[in-house]
């Protein structure tokens, strides 16, 4: 045992400090050597220095007691840890740290579909907030995205979709857009449009909380959505 881990244990209140001899040197007892025997085991067995004190001049059953309590604690530790290297593992997943595996596996699907980032972060972040407030509401309308985006003709108007947020206002795509939108709806019926939604205010918040989810052409493609119904 080293000297600056028998002064460590002085500090910490577990051995009791002797005093010096005439030629300036500790003399340390029998008794000094056990306790730090005990002091040492218990150290190395995962024992929290602040108990070990208490420890060492305990009785069998206290003793057996203490462990026991120890060891439960320690067990909480190894179970937290193995959480967390999990979580450590699953970023590099990107997404599926944050989502779930259906969620993740459409966002998946939407960067092979030459999304751009921009969008993607739209996305992720929508559906972060949409399956912590509700998670009922999302699991039908991932289900729904999902089988949407395997439609050639909705991959077609996401991607232009998409493309038109950086166009102008005054874009002459926008009005034709705007309709192959408008009739493209008309004929898909939506199941979640129709389902009675359980968290109404979560779309709302949605939208609210991302920066960057509208676009000066986007807004003029709602206002030509509404101009024909």
């Amino acid at each position: 045992m080293t000297i600056k881990a028998v002064r460590h244990y002085h500090q910490r209140g577990l051995l009791a400090e002797p005093d010096r001899d005439s030629s300036g040197y500790r003399r340390y007892t029998a008794q000094d050597a056990i306790d730090l025997v005990k002091i040492r085991t218990l150290a190395h067995a995962g024992v929290p220095l602040a108990r070990i004190k208490g420890l060492l001049d305990a009785d069998p059953d206290a003793l057996t007691a203490a462990i026991a309590d120890i060891d439960h604690d320690l067990r909480a530790r190894i179970a937290q840890l193995r959480r967390t290297r999990d979580q450590l593992a699953q970023l590099c997943g990107g997404e599926r740290l944050f989502v779930s595996p259906e969620v993740a596996d459409y966002l998946e699907e939407l960067r092979e579909l030459g999304v751009s980032e921009r969008q993607m972060r739209l996305e992720r972040d929508g559906w972060i907030l949409m399956q912590t407030a509700s998670p009922e509401d999302a699991a039908v309308w991932i289900a729904e995205k999902r089988e949407l985006i395997t439609d050639p003709e909705f991959r077609a108007l996401y991607l232009e979709l998409d493309a038109a947020y950086h166009w102008s206002p005054n874009d002459s795509r926008l009005p034709a857009l705007a309709d192959r939108i408008r009739n493209w709806f008309a004929n898909h019926h939506s199941r979640s449009e129709t389902r009675p939604v359980a968290n109404p205010t979560i779309a709302r918040l949605a939208a609210q909380s991302q920066p960057g989810a509208s676009s000066p052409a986007w807004d003029r493609l709602a206002q030509l959505g509404e101009r024909r119904g």
